[in-house]
């Protein structure tokens, strides 16, 4: 049961974490394209992002395929969860130009090159814009639970 919690608790703390980190690389890019910032803060935020995507892969996966939860026949035939996983196709297809972006700017500063900030702003729209099924996949969660909000 403990384990169950543990998982649980996680898996809702790794949501908190990525909707906090992916709107600062949001506010970060937008610094950055404003003159203002810097691409460390970027990085760094992103850091974050890619750390809380790892904790909910593996917490949900552990969840609903591994014996943890309800069971994999359960989830399979659950809206919410193939809503949950809609939400998160959307965000790996919307990560996809930033991710790109940001490993060629790991590698140039690895070379002591210089990074292209040129498509900052609309990075940092992206990420703003990533926040939304992040929290909507946490209300998918609580909805799955019984939460009613009317």
């Amino acid at each position: 049961m403990l384990t169950h919690w543990l998982l649980a608790a996680v898996h809702l703390l790794a949501y908190a974490l990525g909707f906090w980190a992916v709107l600062s690389r949001g506010t970060a890019f937008r610094r950055l394209a404003a003159g203002t910032g810097e691409a460390r803060s970027v990085r760094i935020a992103d850091n974050l992002w890619g750390l809380s995507a790892l904790v909910l892969l593996v917490t949900g996966v552990m969840r609903a395929f591994a014996g943890f939860e309800k069971g994999t026949d359960y989830y399979l035939h659950q809206p919410l969860f193939h809503l949950k996983m809609t939400l998160f196709v959307l965000i790996l297809l919307l990560e996809l130009a930033p991710m790109i972006t940001l490993i060629k700017w790991r590698i140039a500063r690895g070379r002591g090159g210089a990074v292209d900030t040129g498509r900052a702003k609309l990075f940092a729209r992206i990420s703003h814009v990533e926040a939304m099924p992040v929290l909507l996949m946490v209300v998918a969660t609580g909805m799955a639970r019984g939460v009613t909000f009317a």
